[in-house]
């Protein structure tokens, strides 16, 4: 059995993207290490491709973090190391580590330090990230001499009975109906990406809540982004419209309440990954910028349960959503919502469920 560490020590969003290539290699047979800062570390202990974890301490560890990080690594006696975005950083620890073969994208200066490199061209956004990532990932097992064979979503599973139990729980912690389809929202954003503002999402939830009767909206917010979600959750209740708030302090948690939704909205971003993992529907909304198009962040559940929204080049500012058409997009949402997305079987054992 080949040992792989392979390194994402970024976003969630990013981390989540990386799951079909951790998929991949397990298949190979391969045992999978993967260095993630601590944050994403709780998804990396739910990945089911994932035998260990390793939490890197970033730019601003101290040098006695960064010495017991090299000495990890050196112990982990890696067969390869898959790094699917190159640092300076990174590339020094794993030559210092004397990880023999050593796999990353030909970009960046870091690019040096590896002696495989896949040229890939990235920013011209031509295919999704995920598939980048795999590209990656069969380089190596060809490397190794492995064969290279396929994955599919979806690529976070979890078991019904536990779902249905968790789905109820969290209708009696949040006095959410459970004769109705919830549509989770989570209306913040790491910055990455360009997304709605909280006054769009507000007029977006309404005009979905008069399309959508037999539907609730839970909100979703991180601890950055609570302030301003309760006031948008204070001006849906303002409106009439049945509207709940979860919180996202526990990331293991926040996964299994994402599991329960029937679906979810977000802007390009780390929880909006987390659904498509879960193979949950998902409607996803992507500035109209190169480096940030739909294909390119494209999430991991099957393409039924997808819906990209994007700006128009028409609109005053492309790259973001001012000018957005928030009726238009709502009888977009709820026709997918009821039409195409209801031919869906339910991931959970209700018949609540899409």
């Amino acid at each position: 059995m080949k040992r792989i560490l392979v390194i994402r020590n970024d976003k969630i969003g990013d981390f989540m993207l990386a799951w079909p290539a951790l998929a991949l290699l397990k298949g190979a047979g391969c045992h999978l290490t993967v260095l993630v800062p601590a944050y994403t570390a709780p998804l990396a202990r739910l990945c089911p491709f994932v035998d260990e974890v390793i939490c890197d301490p970033g730019e601003s560890g101290s040098q006695i973090e960064q010495a017991e990080l090299l000495q990890t690594v050196a112990d982990g006696k890696f067969d390869a190391a898959l790094t699917l975005f190159s640092t300076w950083r990174v590339g020094v620890l794993l030559r210092k580590a004397g990880v023999s073969l050593r796999v990353a994208p030909a970009t960046k200066f870091a690019q040096i330090l590896y002696n495989h490199r896949v040229t890939q061209r990235r920013s011209r956004s031509e295919k999704p990230e995920w598939e980048y990532n795999l590209d990656l990932a069969a380089a190596l097992l060809k490397d190794l001499g492995l064969s290279v064979g396929s994955v599919a979503a979806p690529y976070l599973q979890i078991d019904t009975a536990e779902v249905v139990a968790r789905r109820h729980a969290m209708a009696a912690r949040l006095s959410l109906p459970t004769d109705k389809r919830w549509l989770m929202v989570h209306a913040g954003s790491g910055g990455s990406a360009n997304n709605l503002s909280m006054r769009q999402y507000e007029e977006l939830v309404c005009a979905l809540a008069k399309r959508l009767p037999n539907w609730v909206f839970v909100l979703t917010a991180g601890p950055a982004e609570r302030l301003g979600v309760g006031h948008l959750m204070a001006n849906l209740i303002n409106r009439q419209v049945p509207v709940a708030m979860g919180t996202g302090d526990d990331l293991t948690q926040f996964t299994y309440d994402i599991a329960v939704a029937d679906a979810f909205m977000a802007g390009s971003t780390g929880p909006l990954h987390i659904a498509g993992a879960l193979d949950v529907p998902t409607v996803g909304f992507y500035p109209l910028r190169r480096s940030a198009t739909a294909l390119r962040w494209q999430t991991l559940n099957s393409p039924k349960r997808r819906l990209a929204i994007s700006p128009t080049a028409s609109m005053p500012d492309p790259e973001s959503f001012k000018g957005l058409d928030v009726d238009a997009v709502a009888d977009q949402i709820a026709g997918w919502l009821e039409g195409s997305a209801s031919d869906i079987d339910s991931h959970i054992d209700e018949p609540i469920g899409i």
